[in-house]
C-alpha cells in the first residue's frame, strides 16, 4: 500500500508559506518515502467543515510540481462540476505535462450550494455535470478534432494541445460514498477515494463497489482505491492493506512549517 498526505493550507495570513518552503516540506515527504500529496479545492470559506481558506489548487500544484522531484500532486478532491470542462482539460494536461506525469486527478460533484450560485451552475445539475464532464476530458486528452453532444457541453472539432504526459490520461479519482458515487466510479473513472468516519465503513463499501464494478463487466481491479484522511493508526492501517486499498493519504494540521514537520516525521514509523 502506498502512502499519501493531505497538501496544508498554507494560506494562514501573515505566516502563509512560501513556496519555498512548501517545497522543502513535500522534499522531506518524498524522502521518507511518501508517494503522493493532495489539496483540497474551495472557492469560498467553508465552516464548519474547514476553518481555513485554501490557496488555488491549479497555482498551488503547478507551483509545487517545480520545486518537487518525484512525488505525485493531485486534488482531492477538485469540484469538477464548476469548471468548463474543455478550458480544464487544457489546464490539467499542461499540469500533467510540466509535472512529468506526475499528476492524480482527484474530482468530486461538490457540496458548498453558495459556490455554484457564484460561478452560475446550477447546484443540482452537479451530478450529470460531472459525468459529462469526465467524458469531454477522456475525449480531448485521447484524440484530435473532438466533437461532443451533450446535455451539458456541446462542441464540435476540438483539438486540446499538448496532451497529458500520462496516456491515455492521468489517472481520474472520484470521491464520495453514496451509490450514486459508486456506479459514477464504475463507469467514468479509474479510481475512487472514500473517507472514514461517516457512517460507513471502508471494507464494506468496498465491497459494495467491486459487486457493482462486476455487475457492469468491469475487472473491480482495474479500479484503484485510495482512503483520503486514513487514521494514523498502524493497525487500522495494516486491516486497509489487507483489504486491497491502495493508498492511504494521511492528514497533515493547517499550522506553522515546524509543526508540519514535527507531524510529518511521526509519520515515518507507519511507513515502515
Amino acid at each position: 500500500m502506498k502512502y499519501g498526505l493531505r497538501i496544508p493550507s498554507f494560506a494562514l495570513g501573515p505566516r502563509t508559506a512560501t513556496l519555498d518552503e512548501m517545497g522543502r516540506y513535500l522534499r522531506r515527504a518524498e524522502d521518507l518515502g511518501f508517494d503522493s500529496a493532495v489539496t483540497i479545492d474551495h472557492l469560498l470559506l467553508t465552516p464548519p467543515a474547514y476553518a481555513c481558506t485554501w490557496l488555488e489548487a491549479m497555482t498551488t500544484l503547478a507551483a509545487l510540481a517545480g520545486v518537487t522531484r518525484t512525488i505525485r500532486l493531485g486534488t482531492m478532491v477538485l469540484v469538477l462540476p464548476l469548471r468548463n470542462p474543455v478550458y480544464f482539460a487544457k489546464e490539467w494536461a499542461t499540469l500533467d505535462l510540466l509535472s512529468g506525469g506526475r499528476s492524480i486527478l482527484g474530482i468530486g460533484v461538490g457540496w458548498h450550494e453558495e459556490e455554484f450560485g457564484l460561478m452560475g451552475v446550477p447546484y443540482r445539475e452537479r451530478g450529470p455535470r460531472t459525468s459529462e464532464a469526465i467524458e469531454v476530458l477522456k475525449a480531448l486528452w485521447a484524440g484530435d478534432d473532438v466533437t461532443y453532444e451533450g446535455t451539458y457541453y456541446r462542441f464540435r472539432n476540438v483539438t486540446i494541445d499538448p496532451k497529458p504526459a500520462q496516456t491515455p490520461h492521468p489517472p481520474i479519482l472520484l470521491g464520495g460514498e453514496t451509490d450514486y458515487t459508486l456506479r459514477r466510479v464504475v463507469e467514468y473513472c479509474d479510481g475512487w477515494f472514500p473517507r472514514p468516519g461517516r457512517g460507513y465503513e471502508i471494507r464494506e463499501q468496498l465491497a459494495r463497489l467491486n459487486r457493482m464494478a462486476a455487475e457492469k463487466g468491469r475487472d473491480p481491479k482495474t479500479i484503484s482505491t485510495s482512503v483520503f484522511r486514513a487514521p494514523p493508526d498502524k493497525a487500522t492501517l495494516k486491516e486497509y492493506e489487507e483489504a486491497g486499498i491502495d493508498r492511504a493519504v494521511l492528514e497533515i494540521p493547517d499550522q506553522s512549517r515546524d509543526e508540519i514537520l514535527r507531524v510529518l516525521d511521526g509519520y515515518t514509523p507507519l511507513l515502515k
